[in-house]
């Protein structure tokens, strides 16, 4: 597995950092400040939220294969450290944010046949152990000398190293399993007060762990930053897609070089549509002929794919139930295989050990609400349809990047399966549009990367002339667009009558007259109903589809790879100083303060240096209940003013305000 090309310019960027830091000899703030200074960025300003020790970020969107990133930066990290201990173990805590999370990254990185642990045998000479908190709990091929011969990886969840219950506090108490590090000669490590030394947060301490912080937005309150602080970490690498303000940002990729590698499925077609059973219809026809293009395009070559819609349920209360099954015995009514058919929320998981990708699996429609956040990530997902009630504000902010990784991260034949799709029936489409767009920034793309088709109200236009070169769609014969179905407050109210049974034989048409060339009109047996009305639509959606793509994909071809990022313009001076002031502005010297910082016996420790002198410096040993609170009000001169009327001009007057010095009151 290779390197993408932003990748690469993400780990170059992380080596130039670290010999910017390597140069300041680790003063952090300086190195930060040096480092986007040398392109171009002033005023960068370091937050030493962890107190002197290297915090850095990278921007990455979702499906940018920030994992991978993290594997091949560790090399880079510990060559930089090496200089100054070239003996230190090679020890990683990789914390995650969910359950999820940890299994996928625990499964990749131990599987031998996977690039991930494959990436990191190559780096580490085969040397490497991955670890759960079970695992180094035990003992279990976790020692003092274990450590010091391999790379050893303990991939934990954020909640794990909170000592919020009696499962995590074990981490927190004496450990005999862990007792070789006791004996070991190593660099002694305070412990953490009313631990034992034993204790395993206390051994982690000792080894000083490079930590790899993965979705880092889930890290960022006071208990997390303390939990950080504890493990004694010597360097903290964050990987997210939407840093918070309080990150370091080393390094930004914009979603139009994931594009170019073919690693999402964008722009995000939204459809808003008439009504909730147009929604289930449309989405419906659309697998149905996503996976006949998808079967074509196999039979030349392509990869297997077996597309998948997201139905996104709004259930009346937390716990409701029947909203879910209500959608699967629509859909069985639809004539569906209960077997393509799996409901994942909170509280009921059917897709639980089931593998998405594999030929054997035959689930083609999920239910859920926003139970599919991060960490779950089916590049056969393309379809997301909400369900919620016509008259709400679509939410689908958690659960929009599910839908957006490339199946292979290869450009496929059919421009369509290039593409991912959101179908609402909201009255209020631009609240939804807003809320895609939130979607969008939570997985680290814009408002630039969607489209939208607004099909809420579809046209009744004359039949087209022979002579006509427009595509002649079927449309309703009712002009009235359909209202909502219920006014009783019910999540999920939809009109069986309304559906058309008979829609995966016309989707399976329209698919066959898409890949002959031919118009999708004059499907036999297809009446002048809402079903037509679908068809119309869903025709709509992919014409206006395939030519947004074609501009999106010459968007992300025009775009270089050294554009700036948009949150750094703000920061940057972009206008060249005229050749002419040039020598002048070099021969301008402005004075700069220093402080004197004394060493902190850190890891990069060089003795006593100047600094230069910040803002936050000038409230050293300030306290402000120390001083003075008594105001002499007889220093305070009062504001006199003088009001006249003042001529404006053809006999008229206006009041007019004048200011009367000290010297005329007098």
């Amino acid at each position: 597995m290779e390197l993408k090309d932003y990748q690469a310019d993400v780990l170059t960027d992380l080596s130039a950092y670290l010999d910017t830091l390597l140069e300041c000899k680790g003063h952090l703030p300086n190195s930060f400040a040096k480092y986007w200074q040398e392109r171009g960025v002033l005023n960068q300003v370091y937050k030493n939220n962890i107190k002197e020790v290297p915090h850095v970020c990278v921007k990455v969107p979702t499906a940018g294969g920030k994992t991978f990133i993290a594997v091949n930066a560790l090399d880079r990290i510990f060559a930089a450290f090496a200089e100054y201990n070239p003996t230190r173990p090679k020890f990683v805590v990789w914390l995650v944010p969910s359950l999820t999370i940890l299994e996928q990254t625990v499964k990749n990185l131990s599987n031998i046949d996977h690039p991930y642990r494959q990436r990191l045998n190559d780096l580490f000479n085969g040397r490497v152990q991955v670890y759960e908190k079970a695992d180094v709990l035990q003992g279990a091929g976790f020692n003092a000398d274990t450590v010091k011969e391999q790379l050893s990886v303990v991939v934990m969840s954020f909640d794990s190293l909170k000592a919020t219950n009696k499962e995590n506090r074990k981490a927190f108490q004496e450990n005999g399993y862990l007792a070789s590090f006791i004996a070991d000669d190593s660099e002694v490590v305070e412990p953490l007060e009313g631990t034992d030394p034993s204790a395993l947060i206390n051994v982690m301490r000792s080894l000083k762990p490079i930590v790899v912080v993965d979705e880092s937005h889930n890290a960022e309150s006071t208990l997390s930053v303390d939990m950080l602080r504890n493990l004694n970490p010597s360097f903290i690498f964050d990987l997210t897609a939407t840093p918070r303000d309080n990150s370091n940002i080393i390094s930004y990729v914009d979603a139009l070089r994931l594009k170019k590698q073919n690693m999402v499925k964008l722009p995000v077609i939204v459809a808003n549509q008439r009504s909730q059973e147009d929604v289930i219809m449309a989405a419906l026809n659309m697998r149905r002929q996503l996976e006949e293009f998808a079967k074509k395009a196999e039979a030349n070559g392509g990869g297997y794919i077996r597309p998948i819609v997201l139905f996104q349920a709004e259930p009346k209360t937390k716990d409701d139930t029947t909203t879910f099954e209500k959608v699967r015995e629509i859909l069985v009514d639809l004539n569906i295989s209960p077997e393509h058919i799996a409901i994942k929320t909170a509280n009921v998981n059917e897709l639980k050990g089931v593998d998405l990708l594999s030929r054997t699996c035959e689930v083609r429609y999920i239910i859920t609400v926003n139970a599919l956040k991060e960490g779950w990530d089916c590049p056969f997902a393309y379809v997301l349809a909400t369900l919620a009630n016509k008259s709400s504000v679509v939410d689908v902010t958690q659960i929009l990047g599910r839908v957006l990784r490339m199946p292979y991260t290869r450009k496929h034949s059919v421009e369509l399966l290039n593409l991912s799709y959101v179908f609402t029936s909201s009255s209020q489409f631009q609240s939804t549009l807003n809320q895609v767009v939130a979607g969008l920034n939570k997985a680290g793309f814009s408002k630039r990367d969607y489209r939208e088709v607004d099909l809420s109200s579809i046209p009744v236009d004359p039949a087209p002339q022979a002579d006509q070169q427009s595509l002649p769609l079927p449309v309703p014969t009712d002009p009235t667009p359909a209202q909502p179905s219920g006014d009783s407050g019910d999540a999920l109210e939809v009109e069986t009558s309304k559906l058309n049974p008979n829609w995966e034989a016309q989707a399976v048409q329209q698919a066959t007259h898409a890949a002959e060339g031919e118009q999708s009109a004059g499907i036999a047996g297809t009446e002048a109903t809402t079903g037509n009305a679908v068809i119309a639509g869903v025709e709509t959606i992919k014409a206006q589809a395939v030519e947004q793509a074609k501009q999106f994909e010459q968007q992300a071809k025009d775009a270089t790879g050294d554009s700036s990022p948009e949150e750094l313009k703000a920061h940057m001076n972009e206008h060249k100083i005229k050749p002419m002031f040039e020598q002048s502005v070099q021969a301008v010297k402005l004075p700069q303060f220093f402080i004197k910082v004394p060493s902190d016996g850190g890891f990069f420790d060089a003795g006593d240096e100047w600094h230069k002198l910040a803002k936050e410096n000038l409230l050293s040993n300030f306290v402000l209940a120390n001083l003075d609170a008594t105001v002499n009000f007889t220093a305070i001169e009062a504001d006199v003013y003088a009001v006249d009327a003042q001529e404006i001009g053809n006999g008229e007057s206006a009041p007019a305000f004048k200011a009367v010095k000290k010297a005329e009151k007098e």
